[in-house]
Order: structure tokens, then sequence, then C-alpha cells
């Protein structure tokens, strides 16, 4: 049935190219509006079983805490390693190449972020090489990066320009575009004006975890520097609540264009039957069964749906690809945008569903006709 399936739906070939585009479109808007909260979803899932605090100043990440205060956390029992954390949000060429870039103790780079990707050689070319910076993945892509390379970045707290070199390229749980360098290089080019933004610390076990939090903000309550210690998890949640209404949005929005599509496609599925009531019949009366002519014609709108799927799929995946590495409007999914295999899989179900379920209904009402009355009916 194949041969006549394809032959029924080359037919009307303006018919044929104009749905699929149609369903193209919109699997397309689906895929991108997905995306967003879809990658919000990796990225948290990624943190679910981190062993990580992260301790800032309870008012505000941007605001500074004292040096002093790791030796204290690092002598609280259950801790295992802690690392001063310091923001330098440099650029790289013009103010638009913008995205996080910070300086971190270089000491137990590897045994707080085991999960990062760091190789144990990367690691200690970090430690060796005064200059070292890791990069994310999505940085290397967008500014074509490559490990050895030298860069600079403009200060933009700071009134220093730093040059680094790239030893290493940050794994895939790492935020995709962050890039770290050694604290003890930009203490020194700011001679020694630069103070501690977050503590990252690293617990033994995630039974300690809520422990040791309170327990630090316990350490520096009614001081001048108060803390908010928190998990990975529930840091990156804060920093993505901020998106929230947009994937609400997002969300819906996709669902109204699929509605409509889908829509649209039964409307042309029923008058393209419509159409072939006398082909239908005849068939009917030459032998062939009811399943058979639904199974055909459903096949027609299912191979228009999963070449729409395609196309629309493709073209999210490039617009998405063109937006990350040429805009970071989005915060911290600004450069870690792409289409997860996950919303492929439900853009490309949702596409045929659309293609095949749109004819279904004007299919089998054609199928089971009597067929006298559908040929007397066109003659």
């Amino acid at each position: 049935m194949l041969h006549l399936v394809l032959v029924n739906l080359l037919r009307n070939p303006r018919r044929a190219i104009l749905t699929t585009l149609a369903i193209a479109v919109s699997i397309f808007v689906l895929s991108v509006l997905l995306s967003l909260p879809a990658i919000a979803d990796r990225i948290l899932g990624d943190r679910a079983s981190s062993l990580r605090l992260i301790c800032h100043s309870k008012a505000g990440m941007l605001y500074t805490l004292p040096e002093a205060y790791r030796r204290k956390i690092e002598g609280r029992p259950d801790v295992q390693a802690v690392a001063a954390f310091t923001f330098f949000l440099g650029i790289y060429h013009e103010p638009t190449d913008q995205f996080p870039n910070a300086a971190v103790d270089h000491e137990q780079l590897e045994v707080i972020w085991p999960d990062w990707g760091i190789s144990p050689a990367v690691a200690a070319d970090f430690k060796r090489l005064r200059i070292a910076c890791l990069a994310g993945p999505a940085l290397m892509q967008r500014f074509h990066w490559r490990v050895g390379q030298q860069i600079t970045l403009r200060g933009t707290i700071y009134p220093v320009n730093l040059t680094f070199q790239i030893v290493g390229v940050l794994g895939d749980k790492a935020p995709p575009p962050i890039l770290l360098f050694r604290r003890d290089y930009l203490d020194e080019a700011t001679n020694h004006q630069a103070p501690v933004n977050i503590y990252w610390v690293k617990v033994d076990s995630s039974e300690k975890i809520s422990g040791v939090a309170g327990d630090i903000d316990q350490m520096f309550a009614n001081s001048s520097a108060e803390t908010h210690t928190e998990t990975e998890f529930a840091f990156f949640s804060n920093v993505l609540s901020n998106f929230r209404v947009i994937f609400a949005v997002a969300r819906g929005f996709g669902l109204i264009v699929a509605i409509t599509i889908a829509l649209v496609a039964a409307n042309t599925a029923a008058m393209s039957i419509r159409e072939r009531q006398t082909e239908i019949a005849v068939m009917r009366a030459l032998g062939f069964q009811s399943s058979t002519i639904i199974s055909a014609l459903v096949g027609e709108g299912s191979i228009m749906g999963f070449v729409g799927g395609v196309l629309g799929c493709a073209a999210a995946y490039a617009a998405l690809r063109g937006l990350s590495l040429g805009s970071a409007a989005l915060g911290p999914l600004g450069l870690a945008l792409r289409v997860p295999g996950i919303v492929v899989v439900e853009a490309m179900m949702v596409a045929l569903l659309i293609g095949g379920g749109s004819g279904l209904v004007p299919a089998v009402i054609a199928a089971r006709r009597n067929i006298v009355d559908a040929i007397r009916h066109v003659g």
C-alpha cells in the first residue's frame, strides 16, 4: 500500500506541501517554546543530588564576605572542602559578549566539582599555570575557542584586563556558559582588592547538608556579614525563578499553536477525503477492506506529519543554536539553549498525531459509508 499512499499524497502537490509546511511551523514553535523549560529542568536535575552548599551574604550574592570565614567553615564537622568564589564579570570583545566568569580557589578544584568533567590532568594544569582558565562548552562553541588559546577579558567590576590561557573544557554538568580562573591571579592583579562573594562548601554526605547549612548561618549570625547558606539546587531554583512566568506562557502558547494547526490539518484532510468519495467507494467495491483504506488515508497524513516534524525540529535546532551563539539575553539559559532530546521526541509525537490523527475521523466515516450511496452522492 505504500506506493498507493505516495501516489495519492502527491496527486495534489501544492496541498501536500502547504499542509506539511503548516505542521513544520507548528512543530518549530512548539519545539522552541518547550525547550526553554526543558533546559531549566535539566539544569535543576543535574544539581538535585549535589553535595555542595553555596554560602553568600544574606544581603545578596554580590555583597562580600570576609576572608576569615573560609577557615571557620573548614573547621566545621562534615565539611570536606571549601573554595572562595569572586565574580569578575569581564567582557570578551564587545559589551554584548558578556557571560558568567569568576575567580575561584584552585587548591581543591576537583574535590568540590568532581562532576564537572575536570580530569586530573586538567586540574594539574590549572594549578600549575597562574593564568589558567576553564571554559564551558557553550563558550567554546560561541567564540570558537580551543584549548591552549589565550584570551583577554576586560574588567567591569574591577578596572583590570586579564589574560588567560584555556587549559580545559568543563563537562556537561557544569553551567555551559561559565568561565573559571584562579582567584590568586585576580587578587594579585587588583592589588588584593578582590573580596569573596561566595563560598562553595562540599559536604561529606547528603544527610549532613541541612545541618551544615544551619551551622554555618548560625555561626555568623548577628555579625557584620551575616550569611545565607543553601543547597546548589535551591540556589539555581532561585536564579531560574525569574523565568517561571516565561515558561508558563511558553507552554500555553505552544499548546495553542499545536491545537490550531491540528484543526487546520483536520479540515484539509476532510476536504481531501471528501473529494475522493468515488475512489473510496470503488476500492471497497473491488474488495478492499475498510481497515486497509483507513490505514492508507491515515498513512498519507502521517507521512506529512513526519516530514513536517523533522523540518520543524531541524529549524528549531538551528534557531536556538544561532540565538545561543549570538545572544545572552536569557541570562543563565542564554548560552545553554538547544533542543533537548525529550523535546524532539515529544514534538515528533505531536507531529505524527497532527498528521495522522487529522485524517482518522473523516477516513473512518468515508470507509464505512454505504457504497451505493457514496457513488450516487458523487454522481
